[in-house]
């Protein structure tokens, strides 16, 4: 028995891991997306390390090991790494050939190549490795791949204010119109700089640098994406280390006061005012935000109704026409919508974040009773029961996405395991490190 003690949901979803494996690692669905997505396995590992079956490790190896085969010389992880058949016409919408040969070949995405996050979840996807395995030995072989991925995040802080910047729809809202310093981005980045920290200790080598790059981070994003009296600003301190800062927070002072939120982003002299739930939530995982902030997000999202019916809605309120953050790519595929997939529709794999962060927040009875909602949610799907769907739509409740998704499985079995467990797996930091 394993810590997660056995149920039919955990069974499912474990045999939606294994059945999504491929020789190249874990692909994105079983009916869908039928590549290795950088940030989809990574996220991945969080389930499938926690597999009974041996193979989930296996499988998560397979997926570092292909992204980092496909690394580009300046250190890029690509966005997806998947195999297409000569003769298939998909093969120019995925990019060009990787290898030579007959049959089936190796192709890297090229239709969203500058995502920022890919680099991202793929350290973080070695540190999940390291913590559940100890093996030294692979974490050696993988480090300069690593330092290079960092190297490559270092340039995206196009200005050197210690944050990322990162372009319009190049995160894990691949048709959305993030931008600049963008909340999501860079909580991953604070962690990445823990975890560096972390690995680089487990080698021996010195884990200062990462740490001190990270307490900066950290402390940055909540100068200038928190709005609220736990995070006092020091305007003399800004004004001295980034003017440019200084208008667009002193705009967000006097139009918003304060909110229970940190804000998506921040850009040259413009911000949205609006939750991005999956980047609250990842700052309540990675102790971005400490508990006061904390409880605020969590109220929020509760009082909102975001976890309703389902657990939980990605953005709030959502993008409406004529919105200045309104694109008309929204309509791509009618994807993006009010209510819509990344504008306010309701994911599965957010939810598995959802029931974490209440967990991590000592929220034990909420997390149980939103667990058991999650549950209703991926028992729901297209073709049938445990249909593990990718997304919801955000007022039916209805499921509207492709079936068989791995990172609704794998969320499913870490929320299961952090409530019973009493806390999140694989992301824990001590304060001294």
């Amino acid at each position: 028995m394993s810590a997660l003690e056995r149920d039919e949901g955990v069974a499912r979803a474990e045999q939606i891991l294994l059945a999504n494996g491929g020789e190249l690692g874990l692909l994105g669905s079983s009916q869908a997306y039928r590549q290795v997505w950088a940030r989809d396995s990574m996220i991945c590992g969080l389930g499938l390390l926690l597999c009974d079956d041996a193979e989930g490790r296996a499988i998560h190896r397979r997926s570092l090991e292909t992204l980092r085969r496909y690394q580009s010389s300046l250190g890029k992880i690509p966005h997806n790494v998947g195999l297409a058949n000569l003769e298939d016409p998909a093969l120019v919408a995925y990019g060009g050939r990787m290898e030579g040969g007959a049959g089936d070949q190796v192709v890297k995405d090229t239709s969203h190549a500058g995502v920022v996050d890919s680099n991202l979840w793929y350290i973080l996807g070695h540190a999940f490795d390291w913590q559940a395995t100890g093996d030294t030995a692979f974490l050696r072989e993988a480090w300069p791949s690593l330092q290079a991925a960092l190297l490559w995040l270092r340039y995206q802080d196009v200005n050197e204010c210690g944050l990322l910047e990162a372009h319009e729809s190049m995160d894990w809202a691949d048709l959305f119109a993030n931008r600049y310093n963008t909340l999501y981005a860079n909580v991953l980045y604070y962690v990445v700089w823990r975890s560096m920290a972390r690995l680089a200790g487990a080698l021996g080598e010195p884990s200062e640098p990462y740490t001190a790059r990270a307490v900066d981070v950290r402390r940055k994003i909540n100068i200038l994406l928190w709005v609220g009296p736990e995070q006092p600003k020091d305007w003399d301190a800004i004004s001295r280390e980034r003017q440019e800062w200084l208008y667009t927070l002193k705009r967000i002072e006097t139009e918003l006061v304060v909110r229970p939120f940190y804000l998506p982003y921040v850009a040259f002299r413009d911000y949205a005012d609006r939750l991005d739930t999956i980047g609250n939530l990842l700052a309540i995982l990675f102790g971005v935000a400490d508990q006061a902030q904390a409880d605020k997000i969590l109220d929020y999202i509760h009082g909102c109704g975001l976890n309703e019916p389902y657990p939980v809605r990605c953005l709030y309120p959502p993008v409406q026409p004529g919105d200045k953050d309104w694109r008309d790519y929204y309509r791509v595929r009618n994807l993006n919508l009010p209510d819509h997939y990344h504008n306010g529709g309701a994911w599965p794999y957010i939810g598995g974040f959802y029931v974490a962060a209440l967990v991590r927040a000592g929220r034990l009875d909420e997390a149980a009773r939103q667990l058991g909602k999650l549950r209703a949610m991926n028992r729901a799907g297209v073709s049938g029961e445990w249909g593990f769907n990718e997304w919801f739509h955000g007022a039916s409740g209805r499921p509207m996405g492709f079936d068989g998704q791995s990172w609704s499985a794998a969320l499913y079995m870490y929320a299961v395991d952090a409530v019973r467990r009493g806390a999140p797996a694989l992301i824990a930091f001590d304060e001294a490190e």
